[in-house]
């Protein structure tokens, strides 16, 4: 089967820093265009660990998978992003997204109007990445007379992509009006896309372009093994935890109610190692096979294909399995 022209790595924390350094050094050799650095729980800040990969490498791209729009100031978030791109011009990537509760609660940020908020961060970050002078005064955003104070450096406008990371609908439709594109979530299926799309269209004809506009890479978590059921089983807890977290997501998937009631009445929230391992023994490999691309080489690299038929432009390959650079391998463009 033909590989993807494009495909990129997730880094998550499950590696030391300096092994993902070295995945992603390797993924560069193997053709791979972009790694993606997760923050979304509050173990491993995406910033440094990108610095680290930008630092290392010559091409790749390097992107935040995502950050949250509300526990750093959006002129921060615009230097911050400034300074990653004086390391690695024109090869940084912005994702960010509205993050989620109960985290955000627990850390005392109430995450009311979303999509306000998401709209001024990202309109008041752009301009600041274009080295405009901003004065906004919004419902969450308020600089007065604020520039990127570049002393040194390079003073002209930065070529930082700005990309949404939207689950619901009417965040989809946000991205496709204000976001250089979407990273689509992982853990749904191809049928969940569909629906996507109409939103993501609905939003860039507000803003007077075409879906074709708006860049669609998606997160897929990839558990790949030439032993199909060693495969699967990496991949099962995940999903469960999944299943219990997000249940309106795996239901618009195609998962059926009754396996999410089945997992509703073991599960509680947050759940223990034990109920987690009883609710697995509920999860059967359709549904595994469904939100993700595991089983064997073959099987992984058809379910990818499924995504991008479905419109996702590049995946962001997730691995569970121990071996990343055998994935890396297993869908490395250059083996075309």
């Amino acid at each position: 089967m033909k590989m993807p022209d494009r495909v990129a790595l997730y880094l998550q924390d499950a590696h030391p820093i300096r092994d993902g350094m070295e995945f992603v050094r390797y993924a560069e050799e193997k053709g791979f265009e972009a790694v993606w650095q997760a923050e979304s729980r509050l173990v491993r800040d995406a910033i440094v660990p990108m610095a680290a990969f930008a630092a290392t490498t010559e091409r790749i791209k390097v992107g935040s998978g995502v950050i949250n729009n509300w526990t750093r100031n959006p002129a921060l978030i615009a230097a911050t992003f400034l300074t990653l791109d004086d390391l690695a011009p024109d090869r940084i990537i912005l994702g960010i997204g509205a993050w989620w509760d109960p985290l955000a609660k627990n850390v005392g940020i109430e995450r009311r109007k979303p999509l306000t908020a998401m709209r001024e961060v990202v309109t008041v970050v752009r301009k600041l990445l274009n080295a405009e002078r901003v004065t906004f005064h919004g419902e969450f955003v308020h600089l007065t007379d604020v520039e990127l104070d570049v002393v040194h450096g390079r003073k002209g406008p930065r070529n930082v992509p700005i990309m949404i990371g939207a689950t619901g609908m009417k965040m989809m439709e946000l991205a496709g009006e204000i976001a250089d594109g979407v990273v689509l979530n992982y853990l749904v299926s191809p049928q969940y896309n569909a629906r996507a799309m109409e939103h993501l269209e609905i939003g860039a004809k507000r803003a007077g372009r075409s879906l074709d506009e708006i860049d669609r890479p998606q997160l897929i978590v990839c558990s790949m093994d030439e032993d199909r059921e060693k495969a699967l089983n990496g991949a099962r807890k995940l999903v469960t935890q999944y299943l219990g977290q997000q249940p309106h997501i795996m239901k618009a998937s195609g998962v059926s109610q009754e396996v999410l009631d089945e997992i509703h009445q073991v599960l509680t929230w947050p759940a223990t190692e034990e109920e987690i391992e009883r609710a697995m023994e509920l999860v059967p490999d359709e549904v595994v096979q469904l939100i993700t691309a595991s089983g064997t080489p073959d099987e992984c690299r058809a379910k990818v294909q499924e995504y991008l038929d479905a419109g996702a432009t590049c995946p962001i390959l997730y691995p569970l399995a121990p071996d990343v650079k055998a994935m890396i391998d297993a869908f490395s463009p250059l083996s075309n």
